[in-house]
This record gives C-alpha cells, sequence and structure tokens, in this order.
C-alpha cells in the first residue's frame, strides 16, 4: 500500500485556508496534520478521518467504515479512523467540515511520550 500523491496534494490544497496541512509517510501510506494536530491517514486513495468516542456517534450516523486491517496471525484490529464520505473528494468545504471533526478528535487523543533510553518507565 502507498499514499496517493495527487490526493495528498489535493487535500492540503483544499484546507489550505484552515491551517497547513503536512503529512508524513508511514506504514506504506501517509499520516496527515493540520496545524501539527494528526487528523487523517491516506492509505492508496482511501481518506481516513481520525476519530474517537466523542466523535464516533457522528461517523456511525454517516455511515462512515471504521479502518481495520488484518494481522499476520489472521485477526482483525481496528484503529480510531473512519472512512471519509464520498462527497469529501468533490467538495472542498464538505473536505473541511469532516476535517475539523477529525482534527478535534485528535486534539483530544493522549500525547505519546517517547522513553529516554536507560529510564524507568514506571
Amino acid at each position: 500500500m502507498s499514499a496517493d500523491e495527487g490526493l495528498l496534494l489535493w487535500i492540503e490544497e483544499a484546507l489550505a485556508p484552515t491551517g497547513r496541512v503536512t503529512w508524513r509517510r508511514m506504514m506504506g501510506g501517509a499520516t496527515l496534520y493540520l496545524d501539527g494536530t494528526v487528523f487523517a491517514i491516506v492509505l492508496d486513495d482511501m481518506l481516513w478521518f481520525k476519530s474517537d468516542a466523542v466523535a464516533d456517534p457522528v461517523w456511525d450516523a454517516e455511515g462512515a467504515a471504521r479502518f481495520s486491517y488484518a494481522r499476520k496471525d489472521g485477526s482483525v484490529a481496528t484503529m480510531n479512523y473512519r472512512r471519509a464520505p464520498d462527497g469529501v473528494f468533490d467538495d472542498a468545504d464538505l473536505l473541511g467540515q469532516w476535517a475539523a471533526l477529525a482534527v478535534e478528535a485528535g486534539r483530544r487523543a493522549p500525547v505519546k511520550r517517547r522513553r529516554t533510553k536507560g529510564t524507568d518507565p514506571a
């Protein structure tokens, strides 16, 4: 899997009035940030918005599927990302509305701290 560069550039351009979109290639795709906050991932030509327990009811009402993938052992894992509604690919304003919901979920997410070598995690 890889991230569709054309999609990444379109998202960056469409959300420019909202803030600065950057991305980082990860796990064959890309993690997207809006002004430094994680708000989406792109795998191939698919856009997945960040979600959480607060935003899940809105995504559920939209019928947006939860991101899932098959593990090496055959089990299925999910992550707190929801498939972007089809309309966002044709409407920058709609993209901005869904991205705003995802940014709020990103802001609510706990900050992950890296452990320093030689320190006790306790």
